[in-house]
């Protein structure tokens, strides 16, 4: 007789008091995995569907038990830094236990729906008060369907309001399961020119771009998201043609965000051993947000934008 498996999903974190990731008071589920390797990731740490290994510099004391703790000998600490063989690391998390200071971090942590739910219901009372509820973030929450759809129904039937961020990167059947238990749906758009977005993202918008439009038609409020990147979705070309497809194609959206681009993701991917495209990139100006939000909200409305932008002296 098949033994069932019990259904488990890998976040990386769960934050609690957001107020960015839909209405009201949230608490945000991160979960592990994408399909998408946008160059200006800011959470790089989400894009393997496994867990990772994170060391930090600043917390390091130079201790050296996680050394000996490594039953893979996959650790070396040299005059740069922290070395890890990620090739042998499996991430099992005997370095952290050991390490005093906290400088190491398994990130990557199992969940049952059950479990999951019991930890963002601790916080219904903020929802309640503010009408705010969960959102299911990531990584890409769909690369995970089953354990969101299990994770979606917990919530829904307890009345709490679910929003799903995604890049809108997977089969349609997986959206048709869970957009019943969904109260608004957050959806990137980035770049509208297809072979623009495989070059910056690594995979074609066409699916996007369809999956938004069921999303539309199925009447799902929608909040846009557009990630403002100089070199890569900065232009005023790509701002107003997805204002264009915006205002002709998804009669339900409610908010479109261009949130300007920030580097404060950088210091991940020196921890992951990952380079990083935008080294050395500057923020982008106040006037030049105001322009490529000037050029949004003539064509849709309900364009507003936000971050943080360089001087302009």
């Amino acid at each position: 007789m098949r033994e069932e498996r019990t259904l488990t999903g890998i976040t990386f974190n769960v934050q609690r008091f957001s107020t960015e990731d839909g209405p009201g008071i949230r608490t945000t589920v991160f979960l592990k995995g994408c399909p998408l390797r946008c160059a200006w990731c800011h959470n790089p740490e989400g894009l393997s569907p496994r867990p990772e290994l994170m060391w930090y510099d600043v917390r390091c004391i130079a201790a050296r038990d996680c050394l000996s703790a490594c039953p893979e000998n996959a650790l070396e600490l040299t005059p740069q830094g922290m070395q890890i063989d990620r090739a042998n690391c499996t991430a099992c998390g005997a370095c952290a236990e050991a390490c005093p200071a906290g400088a190491l971090e398994v990130i990557g942590q199992q969940w049952t729906p059950e479990e999951l739910f019991s930890e963002v219901d601790k916080d219904a009372v903020f929802y309640e008060t503010s009408g705010g509820g969960v959102t299911l973030s990531g990584g890409e929450p769909m690369a995970q369907a089953d354990f969101v759809l299990a994770l979606a129904r917990l919530c829904h039937e307890a009345g709490i309001h679910v929003a799903l961020d995604t890049c809108g990167v997977a089969a349609w059947q997986r959206y048709e399961r869970v957009l019943p238990l969904v109260n608004l749906v957050l959806c990137d758009l980035k770049v509208f020119d297809a072979d623009r977005h495989r070059a910056s993202t690594g995979v074609d918008n066409r699916s996007i771009l369809e999956n938004v439009r069921r999303i539309a038609a199925a009447g799902k409020p929608l909040w846009i998201r557009t990630p403002v990147i100089p070199g890569y979705t900065s232009g005023a070309d790509n701002i107003a043609a997805l204002g264009d497809f915006i205002a002709a194609e998804l009669p339900t959206v409610e908010r479109w965000d261009l949130l300007a681009y920030t580097n404060l993701g950088q210091p991940k991917y020196h921890r992951l051993d990952r380079p990083y495209a935008l080294e050395g990139v500057p923020l982008l100006t106040h006037a030049e947000m105001e322009t490529l939000h000037a050029i949004a909200v003539q064509r849709v409305p309900v364009a507003v934008w936000s971050g943080a932008t360089k001087s302009e002296k």
